[in-house]
């Protein structure tokens, strides 16, 4: 289980596990968006997010701390959220994903932003304690960064000028 939580162990890597967490996320969703595209990291995702509350559960019975700095599987599932609007536009417009590379670049720092600042409902999230807790804080910053994504795709392509 400390496998998974660790994403194959990127959490251990320091400083910042969070952080090496979410960049690890980027070329495995980049590989999976090449082998199914939209629906298989949107798949991958929810299997990510099933698979990575039971490890967290698991690898915390009896801890103190319900989120160790170490248990970054939860930045993988976020991550792939914050990618999904780069994902589905690259599907869209038949591209080769890394054509939108600015929406990579996007989704990453944004994720990063909401997941470390925890503004309300992700905040919110984070002190329910608990595995879930831990999951969903993440796969709600990984949908904040989603929107903004999309904003500033919009801006960029001068849609929301």
């Amino acid at each position: 289980m400390k496998l998974i939580a660790t994403f194959f162990y990127v959490g251990l890597l320091r400083p910042a596990p969070g952080t090496w967490g979410s960049l690890a996320a980027l070329p495995v969703a980049y590989a999976l968006l090449l082998a199914g595209g939209f629906w298989l990291l949107l798949a991958a995702t929810v299997a990510v997010f099933v698979l990575g509350w039971i490890a967290t559960d698991r690898v915390t019975a009896g801890m103190v701390n319900h989120d160790p700095s170490w248990i970054v599987i939860d930045e993988v599932a976020g991550q792939w959220i914050a990618l999904f609007p780069v994902a589905y536009g690259a599907a869209m417009m038949s591209v080769e994903p890394w054509r939108l590379w600015p929406g990579w670049i996007s989704a990453f720092v944004v994720f990063r932003l909401f997941d470390i600042w925890k503004p309300g409902p992700v905040g919110w999230a984070d002190r329910q304690g608990g595995a879930m807790g831990v999951m969903l804080d993440d796969a709600i910053a990984g949908v904040f960064a989603a929107v903004v994504t999309i904003l500033l795709a919009g801006l960029a392509h001068g849609v929301l000028m």
